[in-house]
């Protein structure tokens, strides 16, 4: 039996969407029945299906954007650039599966041929996040359709009218039916789509709790392909450097857009002995300046709330718990309102945190580390099972280049922020971070597998050793 569903708006807590949760084996039957006819479109003509999804989004940017803000609590002027950003999707991933996946003939024996092609896996299921609930998932399905598979979206529980709209964009713009399906549910569904027989792919943003369990779920099934991108405990190193207000504005960048809800987000601030009088006041008081409101606010805020009560509730528990086990306040994390999740960005020096637990607090809460020299700074910065983000602030070229050789990230930055990543790069993470599947440009490549062909118009062959005399 379906299940209700409800989905609130977190900065004010009014219901925003009700549905029920989806018929996964219909939906997946729908899927197959779709794909061989799609698989079998010329790529120009994909692409062009692709080229007017983009049109429709455009042409709905600013309700798309409306709906994101008041779905997820962000402020309208990001909702906007996540538009933006889905519309943008669609030309760099078709130059990406060029470059990515292009087709080559060689000379082969017998004068033959010798081709490498690509061929889609099938029907992908894509498991989106709530903090950025299109322009994830999009990153995932536009590849995917352009290499000629069918996709079976399921927004997060947290955001499913945006999802819903979202997929509507694709079917305004006359995709066929079942070519790209949005089913909504909450944990249950999504394992029921990750464990079906006739699912031939899971593309997963999210937490590394549920991506280890898709990875769990699917180790005695490598005829799956799957990508998991699972966040980070992000470090950002600072040393050194004359321009104290550029590096406390990177950092503030950092640590709290998007309310510290991207997987990118610097959670750990590592000081050098030399410059932490200078960097963490300058921190502070930037921090203090930031706006924090409803998504349409006037004047727009920097950051809004946190996405519901719970994950407000977890977040406040936790900075408790760092200060029980040795961290001091630098910024207390302060709730206006106990039935809305907005929450202020908190600051905590975390250096006599003795065993200071890794884990991705999602939210606006920067732990500082203070440390002696570069060195000691590279070593608490790796002491993470995560490896998605890390910047260095400060130093010279040759900083930055031991910094890059020995840090492990998929995603290292000089003198920017940890979560200013390209969309024209590839974007991933190691270790508890990602399954070495870097998604954005390199997502062409796990959208479409390697064919190698060895081709002759008519059959030419002989058996020159072995024969029996006649």
């Amino acid at each position: 039996m379906a299940t209700d569903l409800v989905s609130t708006e977190p900065a004010t807590g009014k219901e925003i969407w009700r549905g029920k949760s989806g018929n996964v084996d219909a939906t997946i039957e729908r899927a197959r029945k779709a794909m061989r006819d799609w698989a079998r479109e010329p790529l120009a003509r994909r692409i062009e299906f692709m080229r007017r999804f983009a049109n429709e989004v455009r042409k709905h940017a600013e309700p798309f954007a409306e709906l994101i803000a008041r779905e997820t609590g962000k402020p309208l002027w990001e909702a906007r650039t996540e538009v933006e950003a889905v519309i943008g999707k669609v030309e760099i991933s078709v130059t990406a599966y060029a470059e990515r996946t292009g087709q080559k003939k060689l000379n082969s024996a017998l004068q033959g041929t010798a081709a490498l092609r690509h061929k889609p896996h099938g029907v992908m299921a894509v498991l989106g996040p709530y903090n950025f609930p299109a322009h994830l998932p999009n990153g995932h399905i536009i590849p995917a359709l352009i290499a000629g598979n069918v996709v079976i979206f399921k927004p997060s529980e947290k955001t499913p009218a945006v999802g819903e709209f979202f997929t509507r964009c694709f079917h305004e713009a006359k995709l066929p039916e079942g070519v790209i399906q949005c089913i909504h549910g909450g944990v249950e569904v999504g394992q029921a789509l990750v464990e079906h027989w006739m699912v031939d792919g899971v593309l997963f943003t999210g937490s590394a709790r549920a991506g280890i369990a898709i990875n769990r779920k699917l180790a005695s099934d490598p005829g799956k392909i799957v990508a998991l991108e699972m966040g980070g405990n992000n470090p950002i190193v600072m040393l050194d450097t004359p321009k104290i207000e550029d590096a406390a504005a990177t950092i503030v960048q950092s640590a709290f857009t998007t309310a510290g809800q991207r997987c990118t987000a610097a959670r750990r601030l590592i000081v050098v002995d030399s410059v932490f009088d200078q960097i963490v006041p300058a921190v502070k008081a930037l921090t203090e300046k930031l706006i924090v409101d409803e998504p349409f606010a006037d004047p727009q805020p920097f950051m809004g709330c946190v996405i519901d009560n719970s994950t407000a509730d977890l977040l406040s528990e936790s900075f408790v718990a760092l200060m029980s086990r040795g961290g001091s306040p630098i910024m207390h994390m302060k709730r206006r309102d106990e039935n809305l999740p907005f929450l202020s960005p908190a600051i905590l020096d975390a250096t006599d945190i003795h065993e200071r637990p890794d884990i991705e607090l999602f939210g606006p809460l920067l732990q500082v580390v203070r440390v002696a020299d570069f060195d000691a700074a590279i070593y608490e910065a790796n002491a993470t099972r995560y490896g998605l983000s890390a910047s260095l602030i400060g130093g010279k070229p040759q900083d930055f280049e031991t910094f890059w050789n020995e840090i492990r990230a998929g995603i290292v930055n000089w003198n920017r922020p940890t979560n200013g990543a390209s969309s024209s790069a590839p974007f991933g993470g190691v270790g508890l971070s990602g399954n070495h599947r870097p998604a954005a440009f390199y997502a062409a490549d796990y959208c479409a597998y390697p064919v190698a062909s060895n081709e002759m118009e008519q059959p030419r062959a002989s058996i020159g050793v072995g024969i029996k005399g006649s």
